[in-house]
């Protein structure tokens, strides 16, 4: 990389051939030192989270906006390789603008491609290129997010013992969105729904059957969501029974069951809520002598909650409109990018709401071919690359420029 100027790309050949799947600590280590070769300061915070941030001479009179991604990946392994787009890479509305060039499309493929490490090299390049005239830019990268968010959940204050380091007034939170601004997520919960009965001989009209108590329970679960109103932005909520376990010997009356459920919730349901709603569904639907619980499933960081943006804040637009941009100075077909959508996976967004938050970056994570993201053809167009981190370098001095 040329110290003079950062590009984009190049760092990404990079950082997709940096190990960060069972460890963050080589690519969290390859940022400090980019970060520090372009004369940032940075921190690695609790949680080992990185922290970086650039002050205007009036901070208080702009926003703080903090740009968001995460360092770590997941399997399976995908070896770096960069190339023409292949065919099953090329369909849709993600190709670009046949009248642009001979029609060839480079593109980089390797494990984290576009999950996060496309996203990531956008945000480095807007931080590193913005000069605040107004307020004040975070670059918050977090080691954990594909699995429990506790760097996230420590930076938001929402981990025993810890306190918000970020309190931002505005969110850019960096994953493959195809280019577009994503406004809202469904929340993720898990909870396990019991059942405890009394166990008897078969053969006697004793005890409390609980696997027979799963029939009601299953009907709540069925009819939980049938008055739920649909979130303008993201549709019906979903509850789904995904295990069922209960029951010991073939010739006892089962004293236990339990179903385990997913959830995907929209705004305003809390984890909370949800987990008291359902015990009084089910407590309905099941006979007096079945004992209910309705439990949320441990883990050290809160779940990923539901969350919204509204579409027209100045955040969307601002990104939209820089997203077009972009999109026409690199190349780009005129549908690809700068649309207003939900985000199709929960993400740690979910911890900066209630603060207006938009999901941005380059890649997908599925295309007409199949899964991109998490799969064995992750791939993400170099020019897309090129265009997201065009896409934040025009938003961060849009929201931080003089007003």
């Amino acid at each position: 990389m040329n110290q003079a100027a950062f590009d984009p790309v190049s760092f990404l050949e990079a950082a997709v051939q940096t190990s960060s799947h069972e460890s963050v600590d080589e690519m969290r280590e390859f940022v400090v030192e980019t970060l520090d070769r372009f004369g940032v300061e940075c921190e690695v915070a609790a949680g080992g989270c990185v922290l970086a941030e650039k002050r205007s001479d009036a901070p208080d009179d702009g926003p703080h906006l903090v740009l968001n991604t995460h360092l770590d990946t997941v399997t399976p392994h995908v070896p770096f390789e960069r190339g023409e787009a292949r065919e099953d890479e090329r369909g849709g509305s993600a190709s670009t603008d046949p009248t642009s060039d001979d029609g060839s499309e480079d593109v980089i493929r390797g494990r984290g491609a576009c999950d996060a490490k496309g996203p990531l090299a956008a945000l480095l390049a807007g931080f590193l290129a913005a000069q605040p005239e107004r307020g004040r830019l975070t670059l918050a990268l977090t080691p954990d997010e594909e699995s429990l968010s506790l760097g996230a959940a420590a930076l938001t204050g929402q981990s025993p013992g810890t306190e918000d380091r970020l309190d931002g007034d505005l969110f850019l939170v960096g994953e493959p969105t195809g280019l577009d601004a994503c406004t809202a997520a469904k929340g993720r919960f898990q909870g396990t729904v019991e059942l405890s009965g009394t166990a008897a001989h078969a053969a006697e009209f004793a005890g409390a059957n609980a696997v027979a108590a799963a029939e009601g329970a299953l009907a709540a679960i069925r009819t939980f969501d049938d008055d739920a109103d649909e979130h303008p932005q993201l549709g019906p909520p979903k509850l789904t029974p995904t295990v069922i376990e209960g029951g010991g010997a073939t010739n006892q009356v089962p004293a236990d069951c339990e179903i385990t459920v997913d959830r995907r919730s929209v705004p305003p349901e809390t984890a909370e809520g949800f987990r008291s709603s359902l015990t009084d569904a089910v407590r309905e639907s099941t006979p007096g002598d079945v004992g209910i619980e309705v439990a949320l499933t441990d883990r050290e960081s809160p779940f990923f909650e539901a969350f919204s943006t509204d579409p027209d804040h100045g955040l969307v637009e601002a990104v939209t409109s820089a997203a077009r941009s972009a999109g026409e100075s690199v190349g780009l077909r005129a549908d690809r990018g700068g649309a207003v959508r939900p985000f199709g996976a929960a993400t740690e967004a979910s911890y900066f709401a209630p603060a207006p938050t938009v999901v941005f970056g380059p890649g997908d994570l599925a295309d007409d071919a199949g899964a991109v993201a998490h799969a064995e053809r992750e791939y993400v167009r170099v020019r897309e690359v090129e265009a997201a981190a065009e896409t934040v370098e025009r938003a961060v001095s849009g929201l931080l420029g003089d007003a």
